[in-house]
């Protein structure tokens, strides 16, 4: 049988991968797809092995530095239905290193390759669209609703530019926050959300900052479709400059 299901975890998934790649000789011809507990579900199961999903992480990481990255990527846009395609494409790069990558007549590469791209730009994105607005506190809070469950990178890009800040970022649609405090960062879930109260100082800033948007801009030059497309409207909700549009 070459049908394989998994726990629908990160590790079981990356465990079955490593699984298959030690055991099977064609994994090419191997479908793997997520547990769904069905009467009928046909396939082998197999069980999620922290350790042996760490060790596909660092032999991908060691063989071949750039799929990595994709790897990573495409793990955080959370994409579902795709296993099958990551197993083919971690098979493929420890056959052609990073080379894979540029394979993209091979639907798996392809797959792969454009799903961890999404992810990619909207962490760049967003380190330029985050907003992050002061409380009463003293403390930060950035609140986002991304496509992508991108708060880790995010979290440790702000914690190497905002280290004498204590600042909180927020995914409101995910309800998970990364926090640094005094030099340390955490990640939690907050089951319940209640909005803190702005500093009066903040206030004042994002006054004065949403004045001087409306100012700066010119009537003749305007160009909603340009503008839509290096800021999304889906971005708006928490762009001080927008409130109000």
């Amino acid at each position: 049988m070459n049908r394989y299901l998994y726990d629908g975890t990160t590790d079981g998934l990356l465990s079955a991968i490593a699984w298959i790649l030690e055991e099977k000789p064609h994994p090419e011809t191997v479908v793997l797809t997520e547990h769904k507990n069905t009467l009928f579900e046909e396939g082998f199961s197999l069980s999620a092995d922290a350790a042996r999903a760490e060790q596909l992480f660092e032999r991908l990481r060691k063989h071949a530095p750039e799929a990595f990255r994709t790897l990573c990527s495409f793990l955080l846009a959370e994409k579902e239905g795709m296993a099958t395609s990551l197993l083919h494409y971690i098979a493929l790069a420890f056959i052609h290193g990073d080379k894979v990558n540029g394979y993209l007549t091979h639907p798996a590469v392809r797959d792969i390759v454009n799903v961890s791209k999404k992810a990619a730009r909207e962490i760049h994105r967003m380190k330029g669209l985050l907003r992050f607005e002061q409380l009463r506190d003293g403390a930060y809070l950035a609140k986002m609703e991304p496509d992508h469950n991108i708060i880790h990178p995010l979290a440790w890009h702000f914690s190497r530019r905002l280290r004498a800040e204590n600042w909180f970022i927020y995914d409101v649609r995910r309800r998970i926050a990364a926090c640094w405090s005094n030099g340390t960062l955490r990640f939690g879930t907050i089951e319940q959300f209640t909005a803190p109260a702005l500093s009066e100082e903040e206030k004042k800033v994002q006054a004065l900052w949403q004045t001087f948007f409306k100012t700066i801009a010119i009537p003749d030059r305007k160009n909603p479709r340009l503008q839509k497309s290096n800021m999304p409207m889906k971005y708006w909700k928490y762009l001080t400059e927008k409130q109000g549009e």
